[in-house]
């Protein structure tokens, strides 16, 4: 049975008591909300992983992407990825690789994981119908679902699969005026085949079998949004909704075969519409967790995109979103190196914790007090321990740390916390 059965028939498994330990939430609340479906928790039958919750009343969670590329295929340095974003803070990391030996590296992430492990299943499927036929145009229907059993089956806890990319959403598109029309490699794989082969989505269509390898694994499903917005100038319109709706009729399907399901959104999305998009997902999903890419809030920031997108995933937080994908500043330039993840998972983790201290998360608040305190009483060490990046506050730290003692050289001896507790403690202070 699947974790839904499980907590239906008034199991209480161990993995549902950590998450709630982990989050300060009483397991019967837990329990009530992943039946409901407003949490999930991904977590493949096959993978020996710390369950992680994702959704209402939790944490904002952060995922990191990882995979190679035609050009970029080296395991070891994937494997060096996954270590970073791990020790950095991420709760999930994605395999999207579409080069090299696709099943090795996954199976290798996997094994090497100690957080749930997602992937895209269209892309595997594209690879081997070019290795196979020369083009992705000939790929089967069938293959699709042989490669969605193969990974579930090597223990992927949660797979984004693009059912929402239908005929409707096509014809959408196909008056929207976009700029840039599909950004979504996997709603871009599966939009070329449907024009091709003059086919509706075998993933919307055969939406039944894939919730039948989704229950037989305990995978969660994340419904990806193929139409999702690649540019301001495209954000909110009505190839991205269309989609939209299609995703809120297939959450209520998988509910009721009690497979857990999440769902994706954008993409570039400017600021003032942020918060209408995360309340429209909420109304027509009924509560899902979201999924973001961000939103990333201006086009114009390549090599800074970390930024737009923690901008973005804080105030989408603030407005009920619950798992970021984060963004490195090697986004729309080229495949990120270890250093853009780590700075890419920070990034998020910061707009993570902002908008977790406006949701009132149990513990968000006080570990700021804690800082604040620690500052106020010059306590380098305590304030190191607390960053949500203790070794680049080292040493920031360290570098410059001067001849004061107590102060850092930004202010020497002209500290401002060092002089008014100087002063209020003063025996002869007066008090005006």
């Amino acid at each position: 049975m699947g974790l839904i059965e499980r907590l239906r028939a008034g199991e209480v498994p161990e993995d549902l008591i950590r998450v709630a330990e982990n989050e300060r939430i009483e397991v019967e609340k837990l329990r009530e909300n992943v039946v409901s479906g407003v949490v999930a928790i991904p977590k493949n039958k096959n993978h020996d992983v710390s369950p992680v919750g994702i959704g209402q009343d939790l944490r904002i969670k952060v995922n990191a992407n990882l995979g190679t590329s035609e050009e970029y295929s080296s395991l070891d340095e994937e494997l060096l990825k996954l270590r970073v974003a791990t020790d950095a803070g991420a709760d999930t990391v994605m395999d999207l690789s579409t080069g090299g030996d696709l099943g090795g590296i996954r199976r290798a992430i996997i094994r090497n994981s100690s957080i749930p492990v997602g992937t895209v299943p269209i892309y595997q499927a594209a690879v081997e119908a070019k290795e196979e036929y020369g083009n992705i145009l000939s790929m089967k229907a069938d293959e699709i679902f042989k490669v969605i059993e193969r990974q579930a089956a090597d223990g992927v806890d949660f797979m984004t699969i693009h059912s929402g990319v239908t005929r409707k959403a096509l014809n959408a598109l196909a008056s929207s005026g976009r700029v840039t029309n599909v950004v979504s490699r996997g709603g871009a794989f599966l939009l070329g085949w449907m024009l091709h082969n003059d086919e509706e989505n075998p993933l919307y269509e055969s939406f039944d079998r894939l919730l039948g390898i989704m229950k037989e694994y305990d995978i969660t499903l994340s419904l990806g949004d193929g139409m999702r917005p690649g540019c301001l100038a495209d954000a909110s319109d009505s190839a991205q909704f269309q989609e939209l709706l299609t995703l809120g009729e297939l959450v209520g399907e998988a509910r009721r075969e009690d497979v857990q399901v999440i769902v994706e959104g954008p993409g570039h999305v400017s600021f003032d519409q942020i918060e209408a998009n995360v309340k429209i997902e909420k109304s027509i999903c009924r509560g899902a967790p979201f999924y973001l890419l961000g939103p990333l809030v201006t086009d114009v920031a390549p090599g800074y995109d970390h930024i737009t997108c923690a901008i973005g995933a804080t105030y989408a937080g603030a407005c009920g979103a619950d798992f970021i994908c984060y963004v490195t500043p090697r986004e729309h330039l080229g495949l990120p190196t270890v250093e853009d993840v780590k700075d890419g998972v920070i990034a998020s983790r910061i707009a993570a914790h902002a908008a977790d201290i406006v949701r009132k998360i149990p513990g968000a608040r006080e570990w700021d007090l804690e800082m604040a305190k620690a500052r106020k009483n010059l306590d380098w060490e305590k304030q190191i321990e607390l960053a949500i990046d203790p070794e680049k506050a080292r040493v920031a730290h360290e570098e410059r740390k001067g001849q004061e003692r107590e102060a850092c050289t930004m202010c020497g001896e002209f500290c401002a916390m060092k002089l008014v507790s100087e002063y209020l403690e003063s025996p002869d202070l007066r008090i005006c």
